[in-house]
């Protein structure tokens, strides 16, 4: 998916991920454009960065006390993560391979720290058939918008294989950034690897995540590049059509960077047979 979390980092001459700041700056993804994966798991959470990023100077205990405040916001909902039923979906960097279902409209509130992209985005995915989805980012500091799609080659599981673009910015000259990537999805354990393209090299993805249920995901992804990062977090879906998806952010330029992230999705189901959509999704067993 390309949406939260999946977004990408810019790699300016970035997101599922593209630099999402109006210098050289980051973005984290539909696919999970997940992102930072974001996000798109597809469009998703997505994220997904692949850009020279800028690290402006910040000050470090102010730094990291904002890290904080983006991590422990969710804590305080974790109390009322009972068993639910929505499918979690998404990390937190990279694009994923599996799609948004048909007829599926996913609205997000990105936050993140500045270094890793735009501090706070909208983003928007849509599923438009079982083997296509779009999606868009708005950033607001810089104002600025970002383009995702994946369409899917395999999408019956457990093997996936999907290919698409993301980190597409018009406003800030950033050319579209295509990606091939591969799953293995099972019923609790998710494994993905793929490439792509940013600027002008190409990036190793690679992306874990853990199912426990249909409530509680534990995930971590990597992107290669000294400018885009390793993570780890959870996904926990509060209600049937709602989640949250915090994520720590290790750069790998200078692990001791740490940078903080959480991003808030509600999915409206606009078309589609959503009840055959749910019967066979194995998380639902």
């Amino acid at each position: 998916m390309v949406g939260k979390g999946a977004r990408q980092t810019f790699h300016c001459s970035h997101p599922f991920v593209i630099t999402n700041n109006a210098q050289p700056r980051e973005l984290s993804g539909l696919f999970r454009f997940r992102h930072q994966r974001s996000a798109l798991d597809s469009l998703g959470n997505g994220d997904n960065r692949c850009e020279v990023q800028h690290f402006s100077s910040v000050d470090p205990s102010k730094d990291r006390f904002a890290v904080l405040n983006i991590l422990l916001i969710p804590f305080a909902f974790i109390s009322l993560c009972s068993s639910s039923f929505a499918t979690t979906k998404g990390l937190s960097q990279i694009v994923t391979p599996d799609l948004q279902k048909e007829g599926d409209l996913s609205l997000s509130l990105q936050i993140q720290d500045k270094r890793i992209a735009n501090p706070y985005e909208l983003q928007a995915e849509l599923g438009l058939t079982n083997w296509a989805e779009v999606a868009v980012f708005q950033g607001f500091d810089p104002n600025e918008e970002i383009f995702a799609t994946e369409f899917g080659i395999l999408i019956k599981e457990p093997y996936l294989l999907s290919i698409g673009f993301t980190n597409w910015s018009p406003r800030q000259n950033v050319d579209p950034q295509p990606y091939i990537e591969a799953g293995y999805y099972l019923e609790h354990h998710k494994f993905i690897v793929g490439a792509i393209h940013a600027g002008y090299k190409n990036e190793a993805i690679l992306g874990y995540a853990y199912d426990f249920n249909k409530t509680w995901r534990v995930q971590v992804d990597f992107q290669s590049g000294s400018e885009n990062s390793s993570t780890i977090g959870f996904t926990c879906n509060l209600t049937r059509d709602f989640q949250f998806n915090p994520a720590i952010y290790f750069s790998n330029d200078d692990p001791k960077r740490i940078m903080g992230y959480i991003v808030f999705t509600y999915t409206f189901h606009l078309w589609g047979d959503k009840g055959k959509a749910d019967a066979t999704d194995p998380m639902a067993k």
